[in-house]
């Protein structure tokens, strides 16, 4: 396998497991709508894995971090068109590692996971049309 085809199907890979916390999202609206920190949870994921996945595609090294502005600064400098998602991705940030832990939280609303999932499928929908790939 030559470079290109590892880069590929690193990227791939990274699709794949957004592609899932992206449908755990979706059966839990769908079976266990209460739960809505997970909800929010799995939205930041997929977003977090989408980017990343863009990055690999971009030859853009980054570091184990679940900050989505910091991806999105990195795909800047290839992509300028992404600045468009910083404000929207700031309603997943806290989703990342505060929701999973049972102090000083709070449970997000419906409201917020059903947002949590359209930001998901916009990210989604943009990466997966700049990647090339369905």
């Amino acid at each position: 396998m030559d470079e290109q085809e590892k880069k590929m199907s690193l990227v791939k890979e990274w699709i794949h497991k957004a592609e899932r916390d992206l449908f755990t999202a979706h059966l839990t609206i769908d079976n266990k709508p209460e739960y809505t920190d997970i909800i929010c949870y799995h939205c930041q994921q997929a977003v977090e894995k989408y980017l990343k996945a863009y990055l690999v595609h971009l030859d853009t090294p980054f570091e184990r971090k679940h900050d989505l502005d910091y991806l999105i600064d990195l795909i800047v400098e290839n992509d300028k068109e992404i600045e468009q998602f910083y404000d929207i991705v700031e309603t997943l940030s806290g989703y990342a590692v505060e929701i999973r832990y049972p102090d000083d939280w709070s449970e997000p609303t419906m409201e917020e996971a059903k947002t949590a999932y359209k930001i998901a499928i916009r990210i989604k929908e943009y990466v997966i049309k700049r990647i090339g790939i369905e």
